[in-house]
């Protein structure tokens, strides 16, 4: 167990051991859950932990978004928004 300090803005810094265990790196999403008195960082996932692992959508990402955005567009015209 290591103690850290809480500076003026809320901010703690992870150890250098802990984070090079776990693998955490710059930029890293962490999620921090509330268990009874204590805290639990958990090294996150975001979207670039998954990618690869999706079957690719055949289309490039910018005209999927573009197809979507018509479609939701679509929609809500019908909805009379």
């Amino acid at each position: 167990m290591q103690a850290v300090k809480v500076l003026p803005k809320g901010q703690i810094t992870l150890p250098k051991k802990i984070r090079d265990h776990l693998g955490i790196n710059i930029g890293d999403a962490l999620v921090i859950e509330e268990e009874k008195d204590s805290i639990v960082i958990k090294k996150g996932k975001t979207i670039h932990d998954i990618i690869g692992v999706l079957p690719s959508p055949g289309i490039p990402i910018a005209e999927l978004i573009e197809k979507a955005t018509e479609e939701a567009m679509k929609e809500r015209a019908k909805s009379g928004y």
